[in-house]
C-alpha cells in the first residue's frame, strides 16, 4: 500500500470521527476511534508505539510513545488543543527523526474545525 494512500485513508477517517465525535473529548477517545476505524479498513495500527532516543555513540537517552503507528509507514500524533502551534508540529517532527521514519501526520480534535498536518522528514 502506497504512504499516499494510507494519508488518505487516515485524512478521511480523522474527519469522518471529528465530524461523529465533535470536540471536547480527551486525546485518548480520538485515539481509540480513529484506530478502530483504520483496523476496520484493514490498516494494520500500532497504539503507543515506543520510539527509542538514542545518542550519538548509539546511548539509549529516552523514549517517546507515538499515538499511532501505521503499516510501518506512518507516525500519527493526535491531539484534543484549541490549536495547533510550533510546539506540536516540533513534537511530530522529533518523532520522526527518533524513529528513522520520513511521514508524519498530526491531527488536532479539539478545535471546532477539523485540523490535519502531514510531515516529510
Amino acid at each position: 500500500m502506497s504512504i499516499e494512500t494510507i494519508v488518505d485513508a487516515v485524512r478521511q477517517v480523522g474527519f469522518e470521527t471529528h465530524v461523529y465525535f465533535k470536540n471536547g473529548f480527551l486525546e485518548k477517545v480520538y485515539e481509540n476511534a480513529v484506530a478502530n476505524r483504520l483496523r476496520k479498513k484493514g490498516l494494520m495500527v500500532t497504539q503507543q508505539h515506543p520510539l527509542k532516543v538514542n545518542d550519538k555513540d548509539g546511548t539509549l537517552v529516552g523514549e517517546y510513545f507515538a499515538d499511532l503507528f501505521i503499516e510501518n509507514e506512518l507516525i500519527v500524533e493526535i491531539k484534543a488543543a484549541r490549536a495547533l502551534d510550533a510546539n506540536h508540529s516540533a513534537q511530530i517532527l522529533a518523532y520522526l527523526k527518533a524513529s528513522g521514519m520520513r511521514h508524519g501526520m498530526l491531527i488536532n480534535f479539539g478545535a471546532q474545525k477539523y485540523e490535519v498536518r502531514k510531515f516529510i522528514l
